[in-house]
């Protein structure tokens, strides 16, 4: 429980973190090289395909860190 409530912590830290400084960054999460966006007309489609991945990796490495024994 206790190895949990860190993770949390941590993850809840990087998360401010990311809302406080994101547009400071030289990358915008949501708007990576890669991410499918098309504006045609009155209709748009956005889907953040790298944005997606490199979420699934950072915390597929998170959750890896943590059940590491």
């Amino acid at each position: 429980m206790g190895r949990a409530l860190i993770g949390l912590g941590i993850v809840c830290v990087i998360a401010g973190l990311a809302l406080e400084y994101g547009a400071r960054l030289p990358f915008r999460i949501g708007r990576l090289p890669g991410d499918v966006y098309i504006n045609r007309n009155n209709t748009i489609i956005y889907f953040p395909i790298v944005t997606c991945v490199l979420l699934s990796v950072i915390l597929s490495l998170v959750m890896w860190l943590l059940n590491r024994r």
